[in-house]
């Protein structure tokens, strides 16, 4: 969400004061908020939230069928997803009338989608099904989807959504049999074909549909090696697992620090968590209980960073963190890909 707010100074203090409003308000509650000029195609614009962009597909009733398919709705995360996204994104009723509405807000399930109502409506239109209900659950549902697609494209909400990309999005992720031939034709940009009163049968000559060619183009599709993950023939390090040590039957066991120089050579090999740029160091987490005097972690908990961050974070381990984030969740990165490229098993 961006959004254009108006400020005042207070020169004597240096203060600038925001007035975000009650719309923009859950904006300063999401954690940092980024603070910059208005760009030159905004400057008409009133303060207040910035419009989305307008999506075309919502409005076209030849691929509506596309966004109430089970298939689509499923890979998109469900009716539950949809009811999630409605109680963050609609905080009063969307039944209209003029009547009383109730403080209290809840989620009713209606096809072919879900409707945010208060309490009082809820009670209302329960078990009710009328053309006004399903033209808004039928909204909620393409809205939802179309930021969804945009969010896995890697877009926000001012991208105009086009049929190519939301085909491209329903093949890479199961749904294309959700694909109609006219849905195709318009990503291939194919002409529609003249169908004459009357054929003769040296005419007749089959084409090759639409959705066919989406569906082999698919099929030889595959990610750039540069973006793939190396994957391991075998373990560099095995990890024997013992549940009765016979230290663990010590009152007070001594604690062998774990080394392997093999795991460390590969962490050194990974790209650095700060910059994705080649790794120098493998770096051993200190603080959260490690590291102390004396001591060093264990070889598995070490990061790979380049030489600059690793000076960076040894200078001033909590101005990293809050720069760069938690070392524990840079760890946890790490363990994760070398458990799942068999490097650890």
């Amino acid at each position: 969400m961006r959004a254009i707010l108006t400020a005042e100074t207070v020169r004597t203090l240096g203060i600038v004061l925001l007035k975000p409003g009650r719309e923009l308000m859950p904006l300063f509650s999401r954690g940092r908020i980024l603070v910059e000029s208005v760009p030159q195609n905004m400057t008409s614009l009133t303060p207040g939230r910035v419009p989305d962009a307008r999506q075309p597909l919502a409005e076209d009733s030849e691929i509506a069928g596309f966004f109430t398919d089970e298939r689509v709705i499923r890979i998109a995360g469900g009716i539950s997803g949809l009811e999630y996204w409605l109680e963050n994104r609609r905080h009063e009723c969307q039944y209209p009338h003029s009547e009383y509405h109730h403080d209290e807000l809840v989620t009713m399930r209606h096809p072919p989608g879900a409707i945010r109502v208060c309490w009082h409506c809820d009670n209302k239109l329960r078990d009710q099904s009328t053309e006004l209900l399903t033209r808004i659950a039928r909204e909620n549902l393409i809205e939802w989807i179309i930021e969804i697609v945009l969010r896995d494209l890697g877009y926000n909400r001012e991208r105009v959504l086009s049929v190519a990309e939301l085909c491209w999005w329903a093949l890479t992720h199961g749904a294309s049999e959700a694909i109609t031939e006219s849905l195709a034709r318009q990503a291939l940009r194919l002409a529609n074909e003249p169908i004459p009163s009357v054929w003769r049968e040296s005419d007749i000559i089959p084409t090759e549909l639409a959705t066919s060619i989406l569906e082999r183009h698919i099929d030889s599709y595959s990610p750039a090696p540069a973006l793939q993950e190396p994957v391991l023939d075998a373990p560099i390090t095995p990890l024997l697992v013992d549940p009765e040590p016979p230290a663990s039957f010590f009152k007070k066991p001594k604690r062998i620090r774990w080394e392997n120089q093999s795991y460390l050579a590969w962490v050194k090999s990974q790209p650095c968590e700060c910059c994705r740029q080649p790794a120098d160091d493998p770096h051993h987490l200190i603080g959260h209980g490690q590291g102390g005097m004396g001591t060093k972690a264990h070889d598995a908990f070490a990061i790979p960073l380049c030489r600059r961050h690793h000076n960076e974070l040894h200078n001033d381990p909590v101005k990293f963190e809050h720069k760069y984030g938690s070392q524990l969740e840079m760890l946890k990165n790490v363990l994760d890909r070398a458990f799942a490229l068999g490097v650890l098993a």
